[in-house]
């Protein structure tokens, strides 16, 4: 279980935290009641959590996985990586990864029932996004986009996604808070390949 633990990769999960907090800070700074709390539903609140906690994990799986099988990480300097170790096989690793894609896509399916059935869209694209950053035949975080697609999904997505299923509807301040974020989920991805 200690392995499976650090392969999650606990330090990268303030990204998957933070967008949460501001976009539901947004939200309830917008519902034009003195108590900001009110008229906020927590279950959607946590779902979110759910949602970007389960797809950062899935992401580093994900990620650990196609290094793995691609020797990318063989010479790794820094934290242990699952597959490039031998600790866990290829095929757990990348049963991890859709694993955790499946509780994200379950906790964003009960938010769409909620709210709006285009979040099923999104959240496809989302999934797609974290498999396709190290995976696949050309992945784009090989092609120098990493930075581009955490900007957008850890950034934009995710903090106007969890101020949309408190309010239902993508507003400017939505969009402006979503910035900085995005800048701070891009920032650590570039620490972490220095």
């Amino acid at each position: 279980m200690k392995d499976w633990i650090a392969g999650a990769r606990p330090r990268t999960l303030p990204a998957a935290l933070v967008p949460v907090i501001v976009g539901t800070a947004a939200a309830a700074g917008m519902n034009g009641d003195t108590n900001a709390l009110k008229g906020l539903f927590i279950w959607r609140f946590v779902a979110a959590l759910v949602v970007s906690l389960a797809l950062q994990i899935g992401v580093n799986y994900a990620n650990d996985y196609s290094d793995g099988i691609r020797g990318t990480d063989a010479d790794r300097v820094g934290p242990m990586r699952l597959t490039g170790s031998g600790r866990k096989s290829p095929g757990a690793v990348k049963r991890a990864a859709f694993l955790s894609f499946g509780v994200a896509a379950v906790a964003g399916l009960s938010l769409a029932v909620a709210t709006s059935w285009w979040l099923i869209a999104v959240g496809l694209v989302a999934i797609a996004a974290a498999w396709f950053y190290t995976g696949g035949p050309r992945p784009y975080g090989y092609a120098g986009l990493g930075e581009v697609f955490v900007f957008v999904f850890f950034g934009v997505v995710a903090t106007t996604g969890s101020a949309f299923v408190q309010i239902e509807r993508i507003t400017p301040l939505t969009l402006l808070v979503s910035i900085p974020v995005g800048l701070f989920a891009t920032a650590l991805l570039v620490v972490n390949n220095l």
